[in-house]
């Protein structure tokens, strides 16, 4: 049996904050019901839910609101997290972990939506963009070359809050990115992207509206 009122998540197929919301729900088998998000075409109930109107938004069975892709993504590892994606009895990994989405939610994505939209931002080409974003591939290549994901051999957090964003950054120029000095970080990207789970994640749902029939979300 359902429950009577289970937790609703907001997201839109293409943005890499839902990606890693999404893919840390599924993975967790916490089921939610999804409701797919035009940005274009906004529902009055995610604007009421959380009035800035970004994606994910995540509104608990008690109405909590959580419109933070990295809180959504705790409330559903907290849940369950059978690969201790969390690390969760060795700090030493979780601050390596935190301080590694810390970058890559500031300083990396800064610079990979004026890389994405160049022409919009002027101040430096598209190429001198993408330099200033290699000094973050830099460094995942070199922890790449130590273990197979950034933090150890198994997967952790941080694999899958980075990886939707180091795939947009590749998606601006793929045959650059084929022949970027990159081995490992190619290698680490195409296995997350191509795993069972991101598959599952990246289904095409239709524009949720009010009154439609719920839709659950969750890994089987």
């Amino acid at each position: 049996m359902r429950p009577i009122r289970p937790a609703i998540v907001y997201s839109f197929r293409r943005c890499p904050y839902a990606m890693r919301a999404r893919l840390a729900i599924c993975y967790s088998q916490v089921e939610v019901e999804l409701r797919e998000v035009v940005l274009k075409d906004k529902p009055t109930s995610l604007l009421a839910y959380s009035p800035k109107g970004t994606v994910p938004v995540l509104v608990t069975q008690d109405k909590k609101i959580i419109d933070q892709s990295r809180d959504i993504m705790q409330w559903a590892l907290s849940q369950h997290d059978s690969d201790d994606w969390l690390r969760k009895n060795q700090p030493h990994l979780q601050k390596q972990i935190s301080s590694l989405i810390d970058e890559n939610d500031n300083e990396f994505k800064a610079i990979l939506d004026k890389y994405k939209y160049a022409d919009r931002h002027p101040e430096y080409t598209e190429t001198e963009y993408r330099e200033q974003g290699s000094h973050f591939l830099n460094q995942l290549e070199l922890l790449l070359t130590l273990h197979s994901n950034l933090i150890g051999e198994d997967v952790s957090l941080a694999d899958i809050a980075i990886f939707p964003f180091i795939r947009q950054f590749a998606s601006v120029d793929k045959a650059w990115f084929e022949q970027c000095p990159y081995p490992k970080l190619r290698a680490w990207l195409n296995r997350h992207t191509s795993s069972v789970l991101f598959t599952d994640i990246m289904y095409k749902y239709p524009q949720w509206s009010a009154g439609d029939k719920a839709v659950y979300f969750a890994s089987t």
